[in-house]
């Protein structure tokens, strides 16, 4: 129907145009000045107002490819009141801009649903193009590396010169296990074309907790398997080194004065019996203490405040500070600190330390100690225990809290090992950062 009126409208202008022609074209032979300027203006006005019928649906055409081209899509063009010849037109521009608006509405609400969820993920993520400019980082990358702003991942060389070491030599598709604030942290890395551009996308996934976890309960299942098959081996031992005994010790007070090298010889027997089951009890007793590692648990869960828990390591140890010279100090700005947890097994954490400390200091001129306690800012509760001894070079610090393991001549090994276990049991983390000849910092993050 619209069509059809554009039709009319044109042939209109097409015949009146023509017959202002035939009326001009008979005062030029009839000699009718007067009357020809007139029609002169006539024809003039009608091709003006031709041309502006012609070129109506260019003009707006333009207008919307423009409006498309800068992603104007809030342009509406009036149909009521439109001419005849673009009203069609205009409502077809009208409902492919409204098509648009809903695409672009319906991407933006996509990309903001993604962004929302790549900020709450645990898992750090980066991508930057090939010149190395910083595309995003979501929230986890930024709190993982301390870093708040990064134009390009040039600025990671002076946060961390061996994660961007790393993220320089890593390839498409590979796997990468790099540590990050003294945490185990596994980088990804893929690449695409994004607008003809290739853009690189790495992962940070912190596996430190899954490793840790794996390896408790490796060592957890290895303690349990060496201290059954010990037991079980060494108990017959010393039962059969007591009974043998028992009866040298019977043929012994047998034997008369006269048998001097039986009796030499029956000594040199009982005395090795004894030896025997004195090694297979301490050898029992040992095995019988690592199988309670295996077994700590929370018995006692409760909230209690830091400042009583410092009070008490300190009373215990207090002798110990006085006899050899050491300084204690004790930094606790928030007297309301609390925590929740087993307060016995935390004692026993903190001791664990503070000895560690004792015996690190004993060859330092000016022994000091320093207990310390507050709120990170990721509001977790966080107690250091810092000492000025001799430090540790960076092979022992990988092994120091591995069961068994130990560097003190006397040392059982179980110390750091149990307390790690312990702070599993309260979802929490333990951590060492030591320089040899300065010192040693123990950090547990509840």
């Amino acid at each position: 129907m619209i069509f059809n009126r554009y039709e009319i409208s044109l042939t209109l202008r097409v015949v009146l145009l023509f017959a202002s022609l035939s009326v001009a074209a008979y005062c030029l032979v009839a000699q009718q000045g007067v009357w020809l300027f007139f029609m002169a203006w006539v024809l003039f006005g009608q091709v003006l107002n031709f041309i502006q019928f012609i070129n109506k649906t260019n003009t707006e055409l333009a207008q919307f490819i423009e409006a498309v081209h800068y992603r104007d899509f809030s342009l509406q063009f009036s149909e009521k009141n439109a001419p005849i010849s673009v009203r069609q037109l205009r409502k077809a521009f009208n409902q492919i801009n409204t098509t648009f608006k809903q695409l672009s509405s319906e991407k933006e609400e996509q990309y903001q649903y993604l962004q929302s969820i790549l900020e709450l993920v645990d898992t750090g993520i980066l991508s930057y193009n090939q010149a190395g400019e910083v595309g995003w980082m979501n929230e986890s990358f930024k709190r993982m590396l301390h870093v708040p702003y990064m134009k390009t991942i040039g600025g990671l060389e002076k946060r961390d010169a061996q994660v961007f070491e790393v993220i320089q030599t890593l390839q498409s598709g590979e796997h990468r296990l790099v540590k990050i604030q003294d945490k185990q942290v596994l980088l990804a890395k893929t690449t695409f074309l994004n607008q003809a551009q290739t853009t690189h996308l790495i992962a940070f996934q912190n596996v430190h907790a899954a490793i840790e976890d794996t390896e408790s309960q490796a060592y957890q299942k290895l303690l349990r398997v060496m201290t059954h098959e010990i037991m079980n081996s060494v108990a017959p031992i010393a039962s059969l080194a007591e009974t043998l005994q028992i009866r040298m010790e019977t043929c012994f007070a047998q034997l008369t004065h006269d048998d001097t090298t039986l009796k030499q010889t029956a000594e040199d027997v009982l005395e090795g019996m004894r030896v025997v089951k004195k090694r297979s009890e301490n050898l029992l007793k040992f095995a019988d203490t690592y199988r309670q590692l295996a077994k700590v648990s929370i018995t006692n869960f409760q909230t209690f405040l830091v400042c009583d828990l410092f009070e008490t390591v300190e009373i215990l140890l207090e002798q110990k500070f006085e006899q050899q010279g050491i300084e204690l100090e004790v930094v606790l700005k928030d007297w309301q600190l609390s925590l929740s947890g087993d307060i016995v097994l935390l004692e026993q954490v903190l001791i664990n330390l503070l000895l560690n400390a004792i015996d690190a200091v004993q060859h330092a001129a000016q022994p000091q100690i320093k207990l310390v306690a507050y709120q990170n800012t990721e509001k977790a509760t966080v107690i250091e225990v810092t000492d000025n001894g001799m430090g540790m070079s960076e092979a022992l610090i990988d092994k120091i809290f591995v069961p068994f393991f130990t560097s003190k001549p006397h040392g059982s090994g179980i110390g750091l090992s149990l307390s790690k276990q312990i702070m599993a049991l309260h979802k929490g983390n333990i951590t060492v950062h030591s320089v040899e000849g300065q010192g040693t910092l123990f950090r547990l993050i509840f």
